[in-house]
């Protein structure tokens, strides 16, 4: 699995001008891989000076895993070249879908959990990593509805297709307590059921509490349910690359910052406490 870059913050357009005048520093950087996918510009001045201050990992939204339709040559061309010019420490992207008959809805849709969407998603999985010439890791998305078709509970649904395509999973934690909060199960044992040594990045963000229903917006500091499930994700898992996510009502940059600090001193607490859960 990839490496600990320590704890880090995704980067903004907010951000930019710190970055380019050197005063915004951080153990690495997440970018939205197709906001780079391009020949040259504004955008990829700011992505090499990021790369030259710290390392970089490439998070895309739109390769649609979990789609019927064909997987986009064109589109892996370009992200197999930005990922020769950066030289990110790695590249991620969703468990879901998000096109049909080659149009866009972005957004990023549940699957069903069941055998056959696990060997269809598994193998286009492979057939990206082959692709890029890489593993890639998958993350899990929040989600609002439920198919009753569903065989099994999300976490071996998400552990089936890492193990079948040999790749590596991205633990989105506010994600995970989205959908617990949305369809009654307990966040805890989606913790406990996925495989640690998996694991190679985890996310943290905020949402917002609709009263009916959670709702991931990304649009404030992380809430404190999911602080201490990233307690339990620390506990078994060890010491996980971190990233702070805030897409919208973008802060200054020091405010994410103090949310990766807060990530970081939660890890080294836990682990200071005890063993790593096997």
């Amino acid at each position: 699995m990839p490496p600990h870059l320590g704890h880090g913050i995704g980067l903004r357009t907010k951000h930019y001008p710190q970055l380019l005048d050197g005063t915004l520093r951080a153990d690495w950087f997440e970018v939205i891989s197709e906001n780079f996918m391009i020949d040259g510009g504004r955008p990829l001045v700011v992505l090499e000076r990021a790369r030259e201050t710290a390392p970089v990992v490439l998070h895309g939204v739109s390769l649609s895993l979990g789609s019927v339709d064909p997987l986009s040559e064109g589109y892996l061309q370009r992200l197999r070249a930005l990922a020769q010019r950066i030289e990110p420490a790695w590249i991620s992207d969703h468990l879901c879908w998000g096109s049909l008959g080659g149009r866009h809805a972005h957004d990023l849709l549940p699957l069903p959990f069941t055998e056959e969407a696990v060997r269809h998603v598994a193998e286009r999985v492979a057939r990206v990593q082959d692709a890029l010439g890489r593993r890639i890791l998958v993350e899990n998305v929040s989600s609002y509805v439920a198919f009753a078709h569903s065989t099994m509970p999300e976490w071996e649904f998400v552990t089936a297709i890492a193990e079948r395509a040999d790749c590596g999973i991205l633990l989105d934690v506010n994600n995970i307590h989205v959908s617990a909060r949305n369809h009654g199960f307990a966040a805890e044992r989606y913790v406990a059921g996925v495989p640690a040594a998996r694991v190679g990045q985890i996310h943290l963000a905020g949402h917002t509490d609709l009263g009916t229903h959670l709702l991931d917006t990304h649009d404030g500091p992380v809430v404190e349910a999911v602080w201490r499930l990233y307690e339990d994700v620390v506990a078994r898992c060890g010491a996980v690359a971190t990233l702070v996510e805030w897409d919208d009502h973008v802060p200054e940059a020091d405010v994410v910052l103090a949310e990766a600090e807060r990530a970081r001193a939660i890890e080294r607490e836990v682990l200071r406490a005890g063993s790593v859960a096997a």
